[in-house]
């Protein structure tokens, strides 16, 4: 398969911040994903997906299948979010601008690898990882696409964190979640697979494995990214998000890519 690449432009007349990129390798299956360096207040994205020009509803991937790479990241820890996995794009309203379909915002079903800087706070349970480098799965139901769009728009209200920590805890019943604290140096090459099941997903890393009950619903996408944004919602209802300043460039190394159907 061939996903396709999305990345942020160069910084605009008389900026200095070069564009991200993602490039290829000589061999199949392997790419190099890069931000440049730049201040808070600009967002830098380097993908690869294969939904973008999908409706939601018509997401290439459902279980059983076994994704399998070697990566390694440039630091032990970037500003922003990186990671590799399957996904909803739950939170994307896109209104089919630059290539994309028009989607609303969902409830996520996700099964990924996911890093994210000590800023971000991505979890709606109290007892699991909500940054650092985790293994994470999330299932949830597929309400009507109006409905939440609708919701959306009430956003500025959860400012008010009385409102927010209801609504958190509102997201625990309808979100099922499970994840598991990464203890591997990311800089170092690992083998990751991830065996999306109907009954769970199966991680492994090198010859640890670690297994979640949760099984997101179909149909899903691939996605594989770095960027440098944050985004808290914390249990206090302190809800925060933003771009971080990456004073170095930051780099995703991808090889030995497979995404295969396991039925």
């Amino acid at each position: 398969m061939n996903p396709e690449i999305h990345t942020t432009p160069a910084a605009p007349l008389g900026g200095t911040s070069p564009a991200a990129e993602v490039r290829s390798g000589t061999a199949a299956g392997t790419w190099h994903l890069e931000i440049p360096p730049g201040p808070a207040g600009r967002y830098r994205l380097a993908q690869l997906d294969d939904y973008t020009a999908k409706k939601r509803t018509h997401f290439p991937h459902t279980s059983p299948l076994t994704l399998r790479l070697r990566a390694r990241l440039s630091a032990a820890e970037i500003p922003g979010t990186w990671g590799f996995g399957l996904w909803n794009d739950p939170f994307s309203f896109s209104l089919g601008l630059g290539g994309g379909q028009r989607r609303f915002p969902a409830l996520p079903n996700a099964a990924w690898f996911f890093g994210a800087s000590p800023q971000n706070y991505l979890s709606f349970r109290d007892d699991r990882p909500a940054s650092g480098f985790s293994a994470q799965t999330f299932r949830a139901a597929h309400w009507p696409a109006p409905l939440l769009a609708l919701g959306a728009a009430g956003f500025p209200a959860l400012l008010w964190p009385r409102l927010a920590r209801a609504l958190r805890s509102g997201f625990r019943r309808l979100i099922a979640e499970e994840s598991f604290a990464l203890e591997v140096d990311p800089t170092q090459w690992h083998t990751y697979t991830l065996d999306w099941g109907f009954d769970g997903v199966t991680f492994g890393v090198d010859d640890q494995t670690f297994f979640s009950g949760v099984s997101p619903k179909p149909p899903l996408g691939l996605v594989i990214w770095l960027d440098n944004q944050f985004v808290a919602f914390p249990p206090s209802g302190k809800i925060a998000y933003g771009t971080l300043e990456n004073p170095q460039p930051t780099w995703l190394k991808i090889e030995a890519f497979s995404l295969k159907s396991s039925g």
